[in-house]
C-alpha cells in the first residue's frame, strides 16, 4: 500500500501506490468514517468516566429543547413553579431550560439533567456545575413535581411522553425514576444515582463549582 522514503523524523515521506491513491480518492467518506470510528474508541477507552466522546467530537449544531420548554410552560399553566437556584417564579416568557450538569461535559439532552430557570440565570451558571449540596435536593423536589403532575393530569402526561421519546434514551433510567406511584425519597434516591456519578466525574475533569448570587448582592 505504501513504503518509507527515508526515516528523518518529521520529515519523512511516504509513498501510496498509485492504485491506492485511486482507492481513497473513490472511497474517501468510508475511510473518513472508519477513522473516525477508531479514534473514537481509543479516546473513550482511555476516558471511561467521560460520557458522551462521540458528541463532544463532532457535536450537534444546535441543542433542540423546545418540547421540554413546552412541557416546563404546560406545568406553568396549572402550578406555579420556582426554579430551583434563585426560587424565582417561572413565567412562560421568560424560561430557560438549564443542564444541571453542563452541556459541554455531558453532551446530550437527558430529561434527568434539565431543569427550568430563568434565562439570565442560566447565562451566570454558564458551565459549571451547581453546588451539589445546595441544590440537588431542590431539583429533586422541583422534578418530583413535575413527576407527580404527570401522573395527575393526562395533558401534562402526554407531554411527558413525547419528552420521553427525545430525551430519555435508555428504558431501565425511566423505569426507575418516572415509575408511577412512588414516595419522593426513592424517587430522590434513584435520581441521585443516576446523576451523582456523572456530576462526580464532571467535577474530577476540573468543572467548577457554582451558586447563584443575585446582582445586588
Amino acid at each position: 500500500m505504501y513504503y518509507f522514503l527515508g526515516i528523518n523524523g518529521l520529515s519523512t515521506k511516504i509513498v501510496v501506490k498509485d492504485e491506492w491513491v485511486d482507492y481513497f480518492i473513490k472511497n474517501q467518506e468510508i475511510v473518513k468514517g472508519w477513522l473516525e470510528y477508531n479514534m473514537i474508541l481509543y479516546i473513550q477507552k482511555r476516558n471511561p468516566s467521560v460520557p458522551g466522546i462521540a458528541d463532544k467530537l463532532y457535536p450537534p449544531q444546535e441543542r433542540k429543547l423546545e418540547d421540554i420548554k413546552k412541557y416546563w410552560k404546560l406545568i406553568l399553566t396549572i402550578e406555579p413553579v420556582k426554579e430551583i437556584y434563585g426560587k424565582n417564579t417561572l413565567t412562560a416568557k421568560d424560561i430557560s431550560i438549564d443542564h444541571f450538569v453542563p452541556w459541554s461535559y455531558v453532551a446530550h439532552d437527558e430529561m434527568w439533567n434539565l431543569n427550568p430557570t430563568t434565562k439570565s440565570i442560566n447565562s451566570a451558571k454558564s458551565n459549571n456545575l451547581p453546588d451539589w449540596d445546595i441544590y440537588f435536593k431542590r431539583l429533586a423536589k422541583l422534578e418530583y413535581k413535575a413527576y407527580q403532575m404527570m401522573w395527575k393530569y393526562d395533558l401534562v402526561r402526554k407531554e411527558f411522553e413525547k419528552c420521553a421519546k427525545k430525551h430519555i434514551n435508555d428504558d431501565k433510567i425511566k423505569y426507575r425514576i418516572y415509575e408511577s406511584k412512588i414516595g419522593f425519597e426513592q424517587f430522590e434516591r434513584e435520581l441521585e444515582s443516576v446523576i451523582l456519578p456523572v456530576y462526580k466525574s464532571a467535577l474530577n475533569c476540573g468543572f467548577g463549582t457554582w451558586e447563584y448570587k443575585k446582582m445586588d448582592d
